[in-house]
């Protein structure tokens, strides 16, 4: 089993920037795929990025503005959103799978309880 939890969630103004961070126990993680999407209300729970074994992905609606990155030894993994906009409100989740990555959310097994973002205009 993986346990996930998100921190670094919170309230900023439209421009500013946040860091997400997820940690991962329950076993090393190295061989899994560990991502990141988000959920607005009334929305679908949206792919944003992932980092496997292979490297990271990205979507393509916030390429450019977020990035993410993984720390293997410490079993973590990092979404840092620049840029941000009212529409990137949502609730973020971290999220395994073991292997390569993936856009499906049906493919991940694990996921984080999320963490709120909330970005004013």
């Amino acid at each position: 089993q993986v346990q996930l939890a998100e921190s670094g969630g919170g309230l900023v103004q439209a421009g500013g920037s946040l860091r997400l961070s997820c940690a991962a126990s329950g076993r090393t993680v190295s061989n899994y795929a560990m991502g990141w999407f988000r959920q607005a209300p009334g929305k679908e729970r949206e792919f944003l990025a992932a980092f496997s074994w292979w490297g990271p992905t990205i979507t393509d609606s916030v390429k450019g503005r977020f990035t993410i990155s993984r720390d293997n030894a410490k079993n973590t993994v990092t979404l840092q959103m620049n840029a941000l906009k009212p529409e990137d409100t949502a609730v973020y989740y971290c999220a395994a799978k073991y292997g390569a990555s993936s856009l499906a959310r049906s493919e991940y097994e694990y996921w984080g309880q999320g963490t709120q973002v909330t970005v004013s205009s």
